[in-house]
């Protein structure tokens, strides 16, 4: 991430802990020194490669400091969401329009569980600052269909206050397509707090023609012919609370 992504995701974290009529002002970060070393994946430099750094990176610090404050103030910070994007790009040729499409969105996982409240499920928490994007438009702009679009039960770490389950996004593509998938959470599960159990790991397959199903990475770039479907499962939020 640049300087910018990670100052951004320090004011965030700390306007989240203030009143509600505390306006969100430069001054908020005045009493806070934010060191973040050039060179670093908090303060990349020419020629890094920075594309995760808004939806990925960003996410990590959320966590990281959240993780951190609780040691302080326990009562007001949440378990770890589902910690990532899950941002998913599909490309090709429109049979439709004989032009070419590029389809883009984030998708959404657990929010973490809260000291007095379990987390909501299925929503964009801390940095995506994205909306659902309705199976209807998907299906009407795109060559794509959307086989599968519900919550992953049981996904959401358990607790005092269980933490809100993934969704489940499997997508069809209508015409042979380039996709790609930038995400986390697939090795550290969104942590629990305070004796709460942790969130479900995302994970994502692609099933072909054939019917079989291949694992992927969080990160990875395919090809899919005309038929076969991206699946991906997101991270339950941590649990907070024996």
């Amino acid at each position: 991430a640049v300087e910018a992504i990670t100052y951004s995701a320090c004011f965030y974290v700390f306007r989240c802990l203030l009143a509600e009529d505390v306006p969100a002002t430069a001054g908020l970060m005045r009493p806070i020194k934010m060191v973040a070393p050039e060179g670093t994946v908090v303060n990349a430099r020419t020629p890094a490669a920075v594309a995760g750094g808004n939806v990925e990176t960003s996410q990590r610090i959320v966590d990281v400091l959240l993780r951190a404050l609780a040691q302080a103030v326990p009562a007001r910070i949440p378990a770890a969401a589902s910690g990532t994007m899950n941002n998913l790009t599909i490309g090709g040729i429109d049979p439709r329009t004989k032009g070419p499409f590029a389809y883009y969105e984030t998708v959404a996982g657990g929010m973490g569980a809260r000291p007095t409240k379990t987390g909501v499920s299925g929503v964009h928490t801390h940095m995506t600052n994205s909306l659902n994007t309705p199976a209807e438009a998907v299906e009407y702009a795109y060559p794509l269909r959307v086989r599968q679009y519900s919550l992953r039960p049981d996904s959401g770490g358990e607790g005092r206050h269980r933490g809100g389950d993934g969704i489940v996004r499997e997508i069809e593509v209508l015409a042979d397509a380039e996709v790609t998938l930038l995400a986390e959470r697939r090795t550290h599960a969104p942590y629990g707090l305070s004796g709460g159990g942790d969130g479900v790991r995302g994970n994502a397959s692609v099933i072909r023609e054939n019917g079989s199903s291949q694992e992927m990475p969080g990160k990875f770039n395919t090809r899919l012919r005309r038929g076969e479907r991206i699946r991906m499962e997101t991270p339950g939020g941590g649990g907070w609370g024996k």
